[in-house]
């Protein structure tokens, strides 16, 4: 397989949006991350069956949708110094966000929802899917807002996904922000489970020793739903973001995600949540996953 480097890739943090007051949210989250990572951000209009239904109702024609995502560029480049661009195109939501994505080589997005009772009425029953299909990491952003950035990282551990995958990641964002991260585990009682678990936590924080990396890692008191877990830990540790590896039923060794990843994404305390979708790597990890 060929090895993922920084050629491969624009330094954009692509954010498609909707106008609503969520996705102005995410908007903000990408710009301000953007502007840390000193990427330019690219900012997506899909004009879909529903949005141009909407367009002819309210007499507006496309030109609308240009000067309604320019005033986004108003607002925030002269404020943050970076390039801001924009972007729209018709199509089915779920195609044409993922085509931008690989067309314009972005690095990565930020994606607004109003959480699962709003997947309908944000970008249709397609959101999801843009998060599982994306060519790229994503956060999923609800209303939280960014606040003092990702200082607070919550990096769940457990035997049904591949978890080594999110490191680089993690360490990028947690550099960024001066973050603390807080590794999560399941709790394994099958001795050779539980073996595994180790072996892979042991070299995860090997590698985040080697970066310097501040970290606590946390074994949950008991077994059970690995997801309630995480977002009850996430809720009374303040997390600011948590990582997860996404994509269910992906056909690779030990990458059955057991569909925990779906109620982390929408989750009611809304945390700001990066999915990653796995790659097929063979033994290598962290060499292979390198986003920037």
């Amino acid at each position: 397989m060929e090895k993922k480097n920084h050629e491969k890739f624009n330094n954009i943090v692509l954010i498609p949006t909707d106008f609503s007051e969520v996705c102005d949210n995410a908007i903000h989250h990408g710009i301000e991350l953007a502007s840390s990572l000193r990427y330019s951000v690219c900012i997506l209009h899909v004009i879909n069956r529903e949005a141009k239904s909407k367009l002819k109702k309210e007499n507006h024609d496309i030109s609308f949708i240009g000067s309604q995502l320019n005033a986004y560029t108003e607002k925030y480049q002269k404020e943050f110094g970076i390039q801001i661009d924009t972007k729209h195109v018709e199509g089915s939501i779920f195609n044409e966000i993922n085509k931008v994505a690989t067309d314009i080589k972005a690095n990565l997005m930020i994606l607004g929802t109003h959480g699962k009772k709003g997947l309908h009425h944000l970008f249709g029953s397609h959101t999801l899917k843009v998060v599982l299909e994306s060519p790229i990491p994503v956060i999923v952003v609800q209303h939280k807002s960014f606040g003092q950035g990702y200082r607070n990282i919550i990096f769940p551990v457990s035997n049904d996904m591949e978890p080594r995958q999110k490191v680089q990641w993690t360490k990028l964002i947690a550099k960024l922000f001066n973050a603390k991260v807080q590794i999560f585990c399941s709790l394994e009682k099958d001795p050779v489970m539980n073996n595994r678990l180790e072996i892979i936590t042991r070299q995860i924080t090997d590698n985040f020793d080697e970066s310097e990396l501040e970290y606590t890692i946390k074994v949950a008191d008991k077994t059970g739903n690995f997801a309630d877990q995480v977002l009850s830990y996430a809720k009374a540790n303040s997390a600011d973001l948590i990582m997860i590896m996404t994509r269910p039923n992906i056909d690779l060794p030990g990458f059955s995600l057991s569909g925990w990843d779906e109620p982390l994404m929408f989750n009611e305390g809304q945390v700001p949540v990066m999915c990653i979708n796995p790659v097929e790597l063979g033994n290598y990890y962290w060499e292979w996953i390198i986003p920037f």
